[in-house]
Formats: C-alpha cells, structure tokens, sequence
C-alpha cells in the first residue's frame, strides 16, 4: 500500500492522565501506537503527529465562553506530544487551533495537511489518537470529504467519554460516513511488520 499514511492525532500530555483535560487512561494506547508507527517506518510510508497548539486566550477555553479548561496552551509541557510516542525523524508535525477565534477539532482545519497528503500521492489514511468523539472523529470526517479513504484503528484511539457511550456512538458516526475500522495488529500485518 504504497498511498497510504498515518495519522496520529493529538497524543499529548494535557489529554494524557495528570493533563488538564485528560482522557482516562488515555496513554493506554501509546504501546499499541507505537507498534503501528514502527509498522509505517519499517515500510517506509509517511507519518503525521497533530497537535492542538491553542493560544493562552482560546476561544474553545472556559475564560472566552468555550467549553474546555485551558488545554495544549503553546510552549508548554501540556502541548507536547506523550513521551512515550515514539517519533520518527521523518515524521511531520501539524500545528492546528492555533488562532483563537476559531475552533479547530481536526487536523485538517486551517492546516496544509491535505495538501501535504495529495503531494505525497496518498490515497488511505490510518488513524490513531486523542479523543475519539472530537479531535479523531472529525479528522476521520474530513479525510473522508477530502477524497481519502479511512481506516480507524480501533485500539489506537481513546475517548473522553464524558456521557456513556459516546466513544461507541463516535465510531458509529465514522463508519457511517464511510470509514472502516482495524486493530493495530491487522495494521501492523498489513505492512509486514514483525509480530
């Protein structure tokens, strides 16, 4: 599958336990990443990391009218990417949410990452990462829209789960739109990795 790419969506210390708004037991899935992220180097395929990168004054922050406690605020240790994420030289790093007076759940919004994408000549994307009912899910809707197809890896993704069922409901929504769903080790078999 030489037009595929992964995508890893938003794995940072602020959606991790001890982050200001973290995802229960969200660095759960960082072993299960890092198999897939080891799968797509050994194949020699592209690898994205994104990140929110919000400004301190947010507009998505409690303190201007949103929803969050502040969260992947610039320049600090919140808004790194986990330390147990493995990350290939090669990899690229997207920035999104950056202005803040817009909202930015996917990783395709106010980025180049489609364009990036379409130059490399790919076709599929994978997808792993934080939180299933926001930042993944609307990345995975706006692949979709932008001509891709969508694998959800399903034990590579976490939710925030503030209402019970809104992870499942999140993978519903992806598949209903068009996106399949895999497991790491089907990814990782996919691409010849060693098991």
């Amino acid at each position: 599958m030489p037009n595929a790419a992964l995508l890893v969506v938003d794995v940072q210390n602020d959606f991790c336990p001890g982050g200001t708004l973290a995802v229960p037991r969200g660095d759960s899935i960082v072993p299960g990443l890092n198999r897939v992220i080891s799968a797509f180097t050994g194949a020699r395929l592209p690898i994205f990391f994104t990140r929110d990168w919000h400004p301190a004054n947010h507009c998505s922050f409690k303190a201007q009218g949103g929803i969050w406690p502040p969260h992947c605020v610039q320049g600090t240790y919140g808004a790194e990417i986990h330390g147990g994420v493995q990350r290939p030289s090669g990899s690229v790093l997207i920035n999104k949410g950056d202005d803040p007076g817009k909202e930015a759940y996917s990783g395709f919004q106010g980025t180049d990452l489609a364009d990036r994408l379409r130059k490399l000549g790919v076709k599929e994307v994978f997808i792993g990462g934080l939180t299933i009912e926001y930042c993944v899910r609307t990345t995975a809707e706006d692949a979709l829209r932008g001509g891709f197809a969508v694998h959800v890896i399903l034990d590579c993704v976490k939710g925030l789960e503030i209402h019970t069922g809104d992870s499942a409901a999140a993978v519903d929504e992806m598949v209903r739109a068009g996106a399949s769903t895999m497991t790491g080790a089907d990814v990782a078999e996919l691409f010849g990795a060693q098991q």
